[in-house]
Parts: structure tokens; C-alpha cells; sequence
């Protein structure tokens, strides 16, 4: 099993949802982003995403540019970042571990060795935000090649046939905007509860809400709408390297899913 199957049987036993913070990678320095990470697990999350910086970041609003530029600053790479992560893994075997990254980065460093590189460092999903399920046939099979979960993304205005396409793809857990446009923190989110029952009903991977999830209500309301779980990203991004403050939030989002 999974670590994700491991992860979504366990919550639901309790009946809870998860909870998934969102860190980039290399912010604001590889020492501080390990601890950072180790904060999220230490607070709560049940799960960890996470950015490998890259200059052209379409689906991420300005919090998330700014983290990724700061950490090519200084100086962060793939290979670094896998490195982080597989010490990460070392220092926590059983929690999930998801990349969200562009097509550019994998096809750069060759799909078949990107994969390989993740699993290597224990990563369990990818999830290349530019790439549509239409495309994804390549990365699709480099993903199953290295036993790497592809994570795939849905929408509210996301076509029925679209939908049955990532219903049979995806795997991992199905990544589900909460509001149009690119990642931010906001006071108004979308839940879609017709979306998500569709995903159900196509047995796709778990639906998890991302995507302006800030405020602990915004958790609450994602699961009461049917999501499996909420992500949360800029609003983590953006209490910077404050370690007791990121353990904080974290713990505040966790409760909202119990």
C-alpha cells in the first residue's frame, strides 16, 4: 500500500481529513527549508508538497514566485532539492511526500531520469502543473517506470471526458482548485461539491483542495464539501522562516480536520 493509501485509511478511521502544507524548496536557504519541512510534520501535516524553484512558474501567484526566486538566489538545483529530500525521508519514512513542479525542469533533466531521481529520494507523487492529462502520456509512463505517483489536476469547469481521463490516471491523491487563477492566500475560496462527487464517482484518486485553502474554515469547508483533504501554500510560504510560527499554523489547519 501507499504511503498515501496508508495515509487516507488511517484518517479516515478516525475520521479525519488530510491536511498538506506546501513548502519551496531552497527557501530561503537548504538549511532553514529542512528545518521548515521538519516544522510542517512537527505541527501536523499529513502530508508535505513542495516546489523545486523554477524561473517560469505559471501557476503560482506572486508569494510563491518570490520563494522560488529567492531560492535560486541561492543557488538551489533538482539535485539539491532531491538531496533535501531524500534526508527528509530519512527523518520521517512514512509521511507523503509530493513534488509540484513544471514540464520544463523534467524534460530538462530527462523525464526517465527525473523520476528515477524522485523515487530515489522517497518522493511518492509528481504532479507537473503545465502538463494536461491530453499531454501526460510520457510522463505518465516514466512515472509508472519508477513507481511514482502521477498526481493530476481538476477543475470546476473541467469537461466530464477530461475528468474520466484523470479518473483513470491519476494516481496518488487528485489535486482540486479551489479558486481560478494561479496559487494565493485568499479570504474566499471555491467548494465545488459537484466536482468532487464526480471525481468519487469516477474512483478517482482522492480528491484533496488546493489553491487559496488559508484559514482553518477553508479546511472545514473542503471536507463538508467531500474533499479527502485541503492544501495549504502561500500562506505557509509567507510567514517566511519563522519556525514556530510555520509548526503553529500547521497545527491550527491539522485541528480543523478532526
Amino acid at each position: 500500500m501507499s504511503r498515501y493509501a496508508s495515509m487516507f485509511e488511517r484518517l479516515a478511521s478516525r475520521g479525519e481529513g488530510a491536511f498538506g502544507g506546501f513548502l519551496m524548496l531552497g527557501d530561503p536557504d537548504f538549511e532553514t527549508s529542512a528545518a521548515l519541512l521538519d516544522a510542517l510534520v512537527e505541527g501536523g501535516s499529513d502530508m508535505v508538497e513542495v516546489g523545486i524553484p523554477f524561473s517560469d512558474p505559471v501557476a503560482d501567484g506572486p508569494v510563491i514566485q518570490a520563494a522560488a526566486v529567492r531560492a535560486l538566489a541561492a543557488g538551489a538545483t533538482p539535485a539539491r532539492c532531491f538531496a533535501l529530500l531524500a534526508a527528509f525521508r530519512a527523518r520521517h519514512p512514512e509521511v507523503p511526500v509530493g513534488i509540484l513542479t513544471y514540464a520544463n525542469l523534467v524534460v530538462a533533466r530527462g523525464r526517465d531520469a527525473f523520476y528515477a531521481a524522485a523515487a530515489q529520494a522517497g518522493v511518492d507523487s509528481v504532479l507537473v502543473a503545465d502538463v494536461p492529462v491530453a499531454e501526460a502520456g510520457p510522463f505518465l509512463a516514466a512515472a509508472a517506470d519508477r513507481g511514482v505517483d502521477p498526481v493530476l489536476i481538476a477543475a470546476p469547469n473541467t469537461p466530464e471526458a477530461t475528468l474520466e481521463r484523470i479518473g483513470r490516471a491519476g494516481r496518488g491523491y487528485t489535486y482540486c482548485v479551489a479558486r481560478a487563477g494561479v496559487t494565493g492566500a485568499d479570504t474566499e475560496v471555491r467548494f465545488d461539491s459537484a466536482l468532487l462527487g464526480r471525481l468519487r464517482a469516477l474512483r478517482a484518486a482522492p480528491p484533496v483542495l488546493g489553491f487559496g485553502i488559508s484559514r482553518p474554515e477553508h479546511v472545514r469547508q473542503a471536507l463538508d464539501a467531500g474533499a479527502a483533504g485541503a492544501i495549504s501554500g502561500s500562506a505557509i510560504v509567507a510567514l517566511g522562516a519563522d519556525l514556530d510560527a510555520v509548526r503553529a499554523f500547521a497545527a491550527t489547519m491539522k485541528a480543523a480536520t478532526r
